[in-house]
């Protein structure tokens, strides 16, 4: 029995220290997280439903008026009975109007309403791209901070081996004080790095949870392999990227949604009809009467002109958006052969950086420290070759920092899937 216990108590150990570990997300999963829970995208899925579901009383007529009261009645009340020689006078009337709508109207009011959603469709995906942009932007970040990370902390280890060496080396007069303090204060340095780049993955993190629209202090790690991209500048013409931006296609939509509004106006300037029928209960001896009357309303110069001036000023609106998409257009084709450019650029100061630039100073370090370490070299001279070659090594992290960046911002204005 009181094994039993044992093993129950290891094991809940054991499932609570598996629980504390952290979970590990790719990209992937970040930004399918992000579209799933995000509220903003919530908010504009609400907004479509609202728009689709007020489309449906789109072709409703206007309810019927009815109407009761006294009709060609005589104030002298006495005058509304009958008697020998007089048949009363006055009577009780009951009516109903009903207006018909043009069907031309109904069916223009439906196709506007209807597509109403359409921009709000396309500002959902904008908005998605924006926000895909800034967490690939934010896990990115987190990627390279991480790999500097493990820099820092292999630099502390080896300038820790370093200090306890020249400790003892100095008691035997073979190494010089000034290097020692030297190499406490790039230590102490290496320490302050590590407490800075800690932060900003903490910040990392909070910006991800926040985008993901969980607790800020979820603990997660990242997948940390990542691709670089080439892009096809064929896809960076006006053409292409008019179908594949979501922010075009929203003025598009927008655009359409004012041919269909300008449509709804003309039909303002058709007839109308409408019928009323009143029924009189007469007074005294009076026999029953109706009356039946058919209506149509007749636009007139009067009654057309703000039907007109709308019209009017949706044919404008469409001119502007249309300027409007064209000045899209042209930033994004030269913002993105511009990166298309730097992204070159950086790939080649990367690769000269990683083949060339650093093997040569990893090679200038070791053949240091080996003088150091037989005593046919100075600290000082292997310190040097170490900063330069950490120096080197940040720089290479940079460079892929922005090229990561570069792509991103390539990705976001391609606005690829």
């Amino acid at each position: 029995m009181l094994k039993n216990k044992y093993y129950i108590a290891i094991s809940c150990l054991i499932l609570s220290t598996t629980n504390l570990v952290a979970q590990t997300l790719s990209l992937e999963e970040v930004l399918t997280n992000i579209k799933t829970n995000n509220p903003q995208f919530k908010m504009y899925d609400a907004d479509i439903q609202s728009m689709d579901a007020a489309a449906k009383g789109a072709r409703s007529w206007m309810p019927p008026q009815v109407e009761t009261g006294f009709f060609m009645t005589p104030y002298n009340a006495k005058m509304w009975k009958a008697d020998d020689m007089f048949p009363g006078m006055g009577n009780y009337m009951l009516g109903i109007t009903q207006m018909i709508p043009n069907s031309k109207k109904l069916k223009a009011d439906y196709n506007y309403m209807s597509a109403m959603s359409s921009v709000e469709k396309e500002n959902k995906n904008y908005t998605i791209n924006q926000l895909n942009a800034l967490a690939k932007t934010n896990y990115y970040q987190w990627l390279v901070l991480n790999k500097k990370m493990q820099f820092a902390d292999d630099n502390l280890l080896l300038l820790g081996y370093m200090i306890k060496s020249m400790e003892i080396r100095y008691q035997y007069n073979m190494d010089k004080l000034p290097t020692y303090y030297k190499a406490k204060s790039q230590y102490s340095a290496l320490q302050s790095m590590i407490v800075m780049l800690q932060n900003d993955i903490s910040q990392k993190r909070i910006m991800l949870n926040t985008l993901m629209a969980r607790d800020k202090n979820t603990l997660f790690e990242i997948d940390e392999t990542y691709k670089l991209n080439d892009f096809d500048l064929i896809k960076s013409d006006t053409t292409s990227l008019s179908q594949s931006r979501s922010d075009v296609k929203a003025i598009e939509k927008t655009i359409a949604l004012n041919h269909l509004k300008i449509e709804a106006e003309k039909t303002k300037l058709l007839p109308e009809f409408g019928i009323k029928y009143d029924h009189m209960f007469a007074f005294g001896q009076q026999p029953q009467q109706f009356s039946l009357m058919g209506m149509v309303t007749i636009p007139m110069p009067w009654s057309s002109k703000m039907n007109k001036a709308n019209i009017n000023s949706f044919q404008i609106k469409n001119e502007s958006l249309n300027w409007q998409k064209q000045m899209i257009l042209n930033e994004a084709s030269g913002m993105i052969s511009g990166m298309n450019t730097e992204l070159t650029n950086l790939k080649k100061q990367y690769d000269i950086t990683e083949k060339s630039i650093i093997p040569a100073l990893r090679r200038n370090y070791d053949t240091a420290i080996i003088a150091w370490q037989n005593n046919t070299g100075d600290l000082f001279v292997a310190l040097d070759a170490w900063e330069a070659l950490n120096m080197a090594q940040i720089e290479a992290l940079d460079k892929l920092q922005a090229i990561l960046n570069a792509q991103v911002e390539i990705e976001k204005q391609l606005e690829t899937k």
